[in-house]
């Protein structure tokens, strides 16, 4: 649900009512993973997607009813092999659903629109609901903050609340969307519930070292993706708003003595456009040393070894060097700054996604790989 919390947010502070659709358990070559959302208003609009269209016209359907009584439900949808044109995933694959009205009157609103309004604001935090289990239970909502606070309650004891809590906030600190199983009493060996946490996150960073032509249609591609995407570069001539309208930030220094200043984590991704020894070296001498997710440098592959070698004479280690991406980049052929563009952001999604990078055609690789180790695909039956 947190993937739409923009416009849920909006819709909300608008007073409107709504139903929420989320997939909460996927297997085989399901099309979205758990946390993927459909909203339907009172009005009929909808926003969002649970399978990528395959049972989206039912899933509206389920929206619509569970607005008019109030009754959340969970429900099953896979491939039909007896009929290729009933309702089902024509990929193969099984998803599971968990529709909740979120009215004015409804208990869950207040914490939805808690954990909308963070989302929407780029804060973090996890919401955990009960998504199987009594059916007096399902839907309800756990709000979960970094330091600990809570709003909301799952509607057990509240040592239910406390344990789930608990689980919410090691999710939260992975940046993980996941099922976790918990008893009803708050124990392990209690009457199992089934629990979604799904944790929002501030965006990633990308942080694009030269303010070089390629850089602007990588800043662009980077928005797409959805990064928060800073620009550095030491020549205040060409580190402008004018040339770069779409970054977030635009940063005028030595992008060493940036990257030390800044803060950086495993989801950053960090792509050195200058090609230029007096700004690499350094930079990288740094980058390769950093937890960070992606480190691409722009060249040449004579400037690639040129530059191996003035990494290695600074001190670095081959396993260090190892996680350079360079020349950056996917194989596309591409030439224009949009094509290269284009062929790095193909490469970031590889990385984070665990792609091969291989034509899809003929290939024996997942088309879909989880979002993250450990990510849940488990599907259990229907209520």
């Amino acid at each position: 649900m947190l993937d739409i919390a923009a416009e849920l947010h909006r819709w909300a502070g608008q007073g409107r009512d709504f139903a929420v659709a989320t997939v909460v358990a996927v297997g085989g070559s399901a099309p979205r993973t758990p946390g993927a959302a459909l909203a339907v208003d009172a009005d009929g609009t909808a926003v969002g997607s649970v399978s990528g269209g395959c049972v989206e016209g039912a899933v509206y359907d389920l929206c619509r009813q569970a607005l008019a009584d109030g009754v959340p439900v969970r429900e099953r949808f896979g491939y039909s092999d007896d009929d290729a044109f009933a309702v089902g995933l024509t990929c193969g694959g099984v998803i599971e659903v968990l529709v909740v009205p979120v009215r004015a009157a409804d208990p869950v609103r207040a914490v939805y629109a808690a954990a909308l309004a963070a989302a929407a604001d780029g804060s973090a935090a996890a919401l955990a609901r009960v998504v199987s289990g009594p059916r007096d239970l399902l839907g309800r909502a756990l709000l979960v903050r970094p330091d600990g606070s809570c709003e909301g309650s799952l509607g057990g004891p509240p040592e239910l609340d406390g344990t789930a809590a608990a689980e919410a906030r090691a999710l939260l600190d992975a940046g993980r969307t996941d099922l976790v199983g918990v008893g009803a009493d708050g124990a392990r060996c209690g009457a199992p519930l089934d629990l979604l946490v799904e944790s929002a996150l501030p965006a990633p960073r990308m942080i694009v070292f030269g303010a070089v032509d390629f850089a602007s249609a990588l800043v662009r591609a980077g928005k797409f993706l959805g990064y928060h995407v800073t620009v550095c570069d030491a020549r205040p001539v060409f580190a402008t708003r004018a040339r770069f309208p779409e970054a977030d930030e635009i940063v005028v220094d030595w992008p060493h003595r940036y990257l030390e200043s800044t803060r950086v984590d495993g989801r950053t991704v960090l792509c050195v456009l200058t090609h230029d020894p007096k700004f690499d070296v350094p930079l990288l001498r740094l980058a390769l040393r950093l937890p960070v997710a992606y480190v691409g440098a722009m060249g040449s592959r004579r400037t690639h070894l040129d530059r191996l070698g003035r990494l290695r004479e600074e001190g670095l280690g081959e396993p260090e060097l190892a996680r350079l991406r360079s020349p950056i980049g996917l194989d596309l052929g591409a030439r224009t700054p949009e094509e290269t563009a284009l062929s790095i952001a193909a490469e970031i999604v590889a990385v984070r996604r665990g792609g091969s990078g291989v034509p899809l055609t003929g290939a024996h690789t997942p088309i879909h790989h989880d979002a993250a180790p450990g990510a849940s695909r488990r599907v259990g039956s229907a209520l």
